[in-house]
């Protein structure tokens, strides 16, 4: 087979053959069709992150279809459309899984960095990362679904937000995208933030009732213009701009925190003290991402797309860090 993997740190993506793998006890082997190109995938291209050996096929976003069990493996068969996110597998003993929190698992999985992703034609992962892909939705809209759509949909579903609220989605790139059509679809009061008038009109598209622009007033202003919002979901990495939305939370409401800046936020602790939250959120299990791309197929959420072939890799890849996608690349093999 044909798979795209990284050799040594900050090193180039490279085509190479591989055998086609054998999946194990308790494994499935999948026929990759797409799979999505995440910021995370830098991780894997620095060689960074902790545990990781290399070489290592890159991609947590990959849909297609089962081709082959593992032994012990009734939950699956060859035939069945699925897709696997970020969370790679679980061990079921921790105390996290015993409770049954398994995207807090102590010994979680990572797909693409625990083991070998999607950035390629076969993969091989555990049964306990795969979740089933509905009719109606094609394996290229899938692949995004399976981390901005479930970072995005699990986290506004377990927000607290009742509908008919004010739920304000700060950013529209790769997650703040599918979060405006989420949180329109779920029947909150959904307010875009953005900089820019130019972006106005894709937000309401998106399904966003109302857009603050923050060239002509801050997120806080136009916040407090439009009554306040009862929950942020933060889906641009930019301090500043996470930081800047504090002011415009109703008294106890609640920021919520699906992308990580790189620099600290600079809040006010005077400003929490009616009670708002700030708090963070992972993406979810396998059965999260099942529920959002069934909520996705029912509701008509869709990723927007570009699409490369694996031998682009490098150039999805560069793109989508430099911000050029819109919104979210997806490699087809």
């Amino acid at each position: 087979m044909k798979a795209v993997q990284v050799s040594k740190p900050n090193g180039a993506f490279e085509i190479v053959e591989r055998e086609i793998p054998t999946p194990g006890r308790g494994w499935v082997r999948i026929k990759v069709e797409a799979c999505g190109v995440c910021h995370s995938d830098m991780f894997v291209k620095a060689g960074a992150f902790p545990g990781m050996t290399l070489p290592r096929v890159p991609g947590h976003e990959l849909a297609g279809r089962i081709d082959a069990v593992g032994a012990e493996v009734t939950a699956w068969k060859a035939g069945d459309r699925v897709g696997v996110g970020w969370h790679g597998g679980h061990c079921f003993e921790c105390d996290p899984c015993r409770r049954g929190l398994f995207i807090n698992c102590v010994n979680a999985k990572v797909t693409g960095i625990s083991h070998d992703g999607g950035y390629a034609e076969y993969v091989v992962v555990p049964q306990a990362s795969v979740a089933r892909i509905p009719e109606g939705l094609s394996a290229v809209d899938a692949g995004p679904l399976l981390c901005a759509g479930v970072t995005t949909y699990n986290s506004l579903r377990n927000s607290g937000a009742r509908p008919g609220q004010t739920v304000a989605v700060q950013g529209i790139g790769g997650l703040g995208h599918l979060a405006l059509q989420y949180a329109s679809r779920m029947g909150f009061r959904t307010v875009a933030i953005s900089r820019g008038a130019d972006k106005a009109k894709l937000a309401r598209e998106l399904g966003a009732h109302e857009y603050v622009d923050t060239e002509t007033e801050t997120a806080a202003e136009g916040l407090k213009r439009l009554g306040g919002a009862d929950l942020v979901l933060a889906t641009a990495p930019h301090g500043d701009a996470i930081a800047s939305t504090v002011d415009g939370l109703k008294p106890r409401g609640k920021l919520l925190i699906v992308a990580a800046p790189f620099t600290p936020l600079a809040v006010n602790a005077m400003g929490l003290l009616s009670g708002k939250t700030i708090a963070g959120w992972p993406s979810g299990s396998s059965i999260d991402s099942e529920d959002t791309m069934a909520f996705s197929a029912l509701t008509n959420v869709r990723p927007r797309v570009e699409t490369f072939k694996l031998e682009q890799a490098e150039e999805a890849f560069t793109k989508m860090m430099e911000n050029k996608v819109r919104f979210r690349a997806v490699l087809v093999p």
